[in-house]
């Protein structure tokens, strides 16, 4: 997080150094694709760790305000690890996320652009291991994770020579509500919960370079995504057993290829 700020400030020096340099153009539409090693641990209890694949778009409305939707499918496999209950390899995973988020552009130069922005996201993460039996021979099950937050960030664009550009994208992530759906009703004696949680926040970073072509540009930016989530209210259920979804967080980081026309 601090390498991110101190990158953004280094942005905004050399942005007074090209203020020569042509206005930023702005691309409506991006398509890509990421590739990402993602850890989700809940401390003392287990962790999941795996190579995670992505495909992802957005469209952006920009007239001095910036009006943007975006869409992410990110799958693949992890493996866990718990002291309790052993370990399970191969894990099918799969997140869907969908944003839109409002901002305005603050021109400071010819070439630099700063858009603070906020808006309403969504995240699901589908984490399957029904049907499958760890070391120890515990049994697995499915979880849905359901979250519903707020963007809060800036966007900061520098258009530097020879057709390329940097930018920067530091944000906030605000934690309205979150629903955990745990599917144990698949083994046998138990029954499915559901645990809201309401505690949480994330944050995110990337840096972006792109080079600008004649119909097409093209973007190459690493990035981090966090979240820290607290621990759930408590579920009973109709046998009579409390239920909590462990404090947890998630650490991914990886990078994004784009076209953006």
């Amino acid at each position: 997080m601090k390498k991110l700020l101190a990158l953004t400030v280094c942005f905004m020096f050399i942005g007074t150094i090209y203020s020569f340099a042509e206005p930023v153009k702005q691309n409506p539409w991006e398509l890509g694709a990421e590739i990402s090693h993602r850890k989700y641990k809940e401390p003392g209890v287990m962790e999941q760790t795996g190579i995670m694949y992505g495909l992802f778009g957005s469209y952006t409305y920009r007239n001095s305000y910036m009006l943007k939707a975006e869409g992410l499918f990110n799958f693949g496999q992890v493996d866990y690890s718990s002291v309790s209950s052993g370990t399970m390899n191969s894990i099918d995973d799969y997140v869907v996320e969908f944003r839109g988020l409002a901002g305005y552009d603050f021109p400071v130069s010819t070439g630099t652009v700063y858009t603070p922005y906020i808006g309403i996201g969504y995240r699901y993460l589908n984490d399957d291991m029904s049907g499958k039996l760890t070391s120890t021979n515990a049994a697995g099950y499915e979880r849905e994770s359901n979250y519903i937050y707020s963007p809060i960030g800036i966007e900061a664009i520098v258009v530097l020579k020879n057709d390329w550009s940097c930018g920067t994208t530091l944000e906030y992530d605000y934690f309205w509500q979150g629903t955990q759906k745990s599917n144990l009703g698949s083994v046998p004696g138990y029954y499915d919960i559901e645990n809201d949680q309401e505690k949480g926040y994330g944050f995110r970073g990337s840096v972006e370079f792109k080079k600008k072509g004649e119909k097409v540009d093209y973007a190459i930016k690493p990035f981090i995504r966090y979240w820290k989530i607290s621990d759930s209210k408590i579920t009973t259920d109709p046998g009579g057993t409390s239920w909590k979804e462990p404090k947890n967080t998630t650490t991914e980081f990886g990078v994004q290829f784009a076209a953006k026309f």
